[in-house]
């Protein structure tokens, strides 16, 4: 039986996909980054209060703070994909070419955490970042032509 809900509005499944992609980047993150503090001798148990991650990231390697830029980052623009996939969906637009967007845009940020936690050189970087960005631009003017005329 088809999901109503999806059936109106498609351009959640990408929105949700990011979601999920990002929780799996956490618990990545989270993994790889109490391994290394483990390895560097830091325990969570006798840290000072207060203590945040940037107070022993220099301590650690970068491979392991890539993969904490990473979910910065897919906290920061992302929230912007979540509100104009929701506009569009609300407003029955979540589908056909702001559909096909949304995907690219998905996949555009999966390339890119992928990149940056295993490679992590800009040359290809900044390129995924930049399609993704105009992926979401897209979908942005879309919901503000939508919403206003």
């Amino acid at each position: 039986m088809e999901n109503p809900i999806l059936a109106s509005a498609p351009i959640l499944a990408p929105a949700a996909v990011l979601v999920l992609w990002s929780v799996i980047i956490l618990i990545w993150m989270v993994a790889t980054r109490f391994s290394a503090l483990r390895k560097a001798g830091l325990a969570v148990s006798t840290a000072k209060p207060g203590t945040q991650y940037r107070d022993v990231e220099a301590t650690l390697p970068a491979k392991v703070n890539w993969k904490s830029h990473n979910y910065t980052h897919l906290m920061e623009q992302p929230t912007l994909f979540y509100a104009v996939t929701i506009i569009l969906a609300l407003i029955g637009e979540g589908s056909g070419f702001n559909l096909a967007l949304a995907w690219a845009y998905v996949l555009l940020r999966v390339a890119h955490s992928l990149w940056q936690a295993l490679v992590n050189t800009l040359i290809v970087r900044i390129p995924l970042f930049a399609l993704s960005s105009l992926c979401l631009m897209g979908l942005a003017i879309n919901a503000v032509r939508a919403t206003l005329l």
